[in-house]
């Protein structure tokens, strides 16, 4: 009888001798207004072991990600024809995140292999894109690259290797900056403990991304009443386009 309750209980004395993380964010709520230039989110937390006990602390490594709300996404390719730089090819995606960033303690190829950075989306080369169409590995390869690049350069992708802090093995500490160019919406920080090429923990905290003032009501408009807004915006640059030629004219 008394073996079987052990082995009842052992799944839940396993369960409670893996480590758990305490992550936050400076800040769970931004909004955008006319003068926002972007933001610094300080994501930390604590590494609590089972009985207190703590590790050597250069076995534990942390990985913190942030992602964007996931969004459909049409990426061109242009060619040079006759001298005229034209759209050619082109592919979509269903799903794609709008902002992605992953700050290591490590460079992420020295702390998991392969498949596990596949498996949990670790690093710009292991992100689950997902094309509306059945193309030549190849070509997806392709437009996956300039995808990367293009959010790269606009500051919506990258990655910050050894930007993760850790203290006695126990705290750590991160900044992600947050680009003016940030699109709005429900963000997530995933946290990630990493031993010996294995994931022991992970957690989440949601960060809410959304305009204020002048810019939210326009955005509000534009999405709750897109005919009268279209109409709207349509005279308001009549009116301003017969204003600058009547100023041109009297001066």
């Amino acid at each position: 009888m008394k073996r079987g309750w052990l082995l009842l209980g052992a799944p839940l004395l396993m369960g409670q001798a893996k480590p758990v993380l305490v992550p936050d964010v400076s800040q769970r709520d931004i909004e955008i207004a006319y003068s926002f230039t972007g933001a610094e989110l300080l994501l930390f937390g604590a590494i609590l072991y089972p009985g207190g006990r703590v590790p050597n602390e250069r076995d534990a490594d942390i990985v913190v990600v942030v992602k964007g709300p996931a969004q459909p996404i049409l990426v061109r390719e242009k060619q040079k024809i006759a001298g005229i730089w034209v759209n050619a090819a082109r592919m979509r995606y269903l799903s794609a995140p709008s902002f992605y960033a992953i700050a290591s303690s490590k460079p992420i190829d020295q702390l998991v292999d392969g498949r596990t950075r596949a498996i949990f989306e670790l690093g710009l080369d292991s992100l689950q894109l997902s094309p509306a169409s059945n193309t030549p590995t190849a070509e997806q390869d392709r437009f996956a690259h300039g995808l990367v690049e293009l959010k790269r350069h606009n500051a919506l992708y990258y990655e910050a290797p050894r930007a993760v802090e850790i203290t006695d093995g126990v705290l750590y500490r991160a900044r992600v900056r947050i680009p003016a160019r940030v699109p709005v919406g429900r963000f997530t920080a995933e946290t990630f403990l990493i031993r010996d090429g294995r994931v022991l923990a992970a957690a989440v905290r949601d960060i809410d991304i959304r305009k204020s003032g002048f810019e939210r009501f326009v955005a509000r408009a534009a999405e709750r009443d897109s005919l009268a807004y279209g109409l709207t915006a349509v005279a308001l640059s009549v009116l301003f386009g017969w204003g600058a030629g009547w100023i041109a004219r009297r001066f």
